[in-house]
């Protein structure tokens, strides 16, 4: 099937959609408009002037290096997402991300393959592991890691970051660091000769070929040594653990610092069956960051003074919802839809409409939205999170 639909779903929209006033003249882009459906007919409680809120990694600029590519979507793409960033990156087998380290936290999702993580904290303890399709881990701001592809075809990675004007081009590298210091300043560090440090590269490396690194055991041992492990592990194995929620609809997996101690962003992996709704939301204490991984979908949001907009989302699209508004996704396709809700907060919360009304006098929602007070009662007293077909 078509990521955009099938034939017939699109010869019903067609039909849906034929009458004089609402043919187009001028000139039009076939393809987009099929991406954006719901821009081009908007639903009718649609209103107001809703910035957009999706940025496909498709648009986004590739930095295409021996070792594998990666390309960004920051505020500068996506002028809403003022807190957070995103940034994907394949590595080839052996393919190294360049040791080195930023202001921001780093929260990261396998989306395919095997990689090798390292870091070491501000107490000197170095950290290594394997991570795997579904896992995934965060580096805290400042301390330094690299990230390696030792999957059968290497891996490839989603990065966010808390801070909507990161740029993955301009974080600290090893190389770039020391080809900016003199070789006798180096000499003097490490109490080396002048000699050891001939062959530091000119130019940074930032994605380049190297051969698989030691056997994780060994590097383990290595890296511990002297001064131990970290006290929380940098990753988590998001791939092996149960859901938080099952419903009939799909289900979502949370993960946070009560689960992950090591984080300070918040994350949810969500899956809706076809049909399934994220029943309507919001979230009080942060702005959200989506990503999606599969399916298609599309989301409603309420800006507030009569503003609404709907927006069409699929594979590798990034969705963006500022704090506190609320809205739904809805699986618009006949396979399940996959996406990350990412949080620059260390706490999940969110609240729902129906749980919100449950546990308000009926009578008073009763005042307000007139369903009558017997349907108010009924509604369950517990988040659904996901509502079936």
């Amino acid at each position: 099937m078509s990521p955009l639909g099938t034939a017939a779903q699109n010869q019903d929209q067609a039909r849906r959609h034929n009458g004089n006033n609402e043919k187009q003249l001028g000139p039009r882009n076939p393809a987009a408009e099929q991406a954006e459906e719901d821009s081009v007919f908007p639903p009718g409680t649609d209103s107001g002037g809703q910035p957009p809120f999706k940025y496909p990694f498709a648009f986004a600029r590739r930095r295409i290096e021996q070792g594998g590519w990666t390309r960004q979507v920051t505020v500068r793409e996506l002028p809403i997402s003022k807190k957070v960033a995103g940034v994907e990156m394949r590595l080839i087998r052996g393919g190294v991300r360049e040791l080195h380290w930023h202001v921001g936290a780093e929260w990261a999702y396998m989306t395919a393959g095997t990689a090798r993580i390292t870091c070491v904290d501000h107490k000197g303890r170095g950290f290594v592991e394997d991570v795997n399709q579904g896992d995934l881990w965060l580096f805290p701001g400042g301390f330094p890691h690299s990230i390696q592809g030792v999957g059968d075809d290497g891996c490839q990675f989603l990065l966010v970051f808390n801070d909507g004007n990161f740029n993955e081009y301009q974080t600290f590298l090893l190389t770039d660091w020391l080809h900016h210091t003199p070789d006798s300043v180096l000499a003097k560090n490490f109490e080396a000769a002048e000699s050891v440090f001939k062959n530091v590269p000119e130019r940074e490396l930032f994605i380049f070929p190297r051969d698989l690194p030691r056997t994780l055991e060994e590097e383990k041992r290595e890296v511990e040594a002297g001064n131990g492990p970290p006290p929380d592990s940098f990753a988590f194995f998001a791939s092996k653990m149960p859901p938080t929620k099952v419903s009939a609809g799909g289900s979502v997996k949370i993960v946070d610092s009560h689960n992950f101690p090591a984080t300070n962003m918040a994350a949810a992996i969500v899956t809706l069956e076809p049909g399934g709704l994220r029943e309507l939301h919001w979230h009080p204490n942060e702005d959200e960051w989506q990503y999606y991984i599969a399916g298609q979908a599309r989301m409603t949001i309420f800006a507030a003074g009569g503003h609404a907009r709907t927006m069409d989302f699929h594979a590798g699209d990034v969705g963006y919802i500022e704090q506190s508004m609320p809205h739904y996704i809805e699986n618009t396709g006949k396979e399940d839809c996959v996406f990350l809700e990412v949080f620059p907060t260390h706490e999940y919360q969110d609240i729902s409409l129906t749980e919100w009304l449950a546990h308000t006098p009926s009578r008073l929602v009763d005042q307000h939205i007139g369903t009558g007070e017997e349907f108010i009662r009924a509604l369950p007293k517990n988040e659904i999170v996901i509502r079936p077909k």
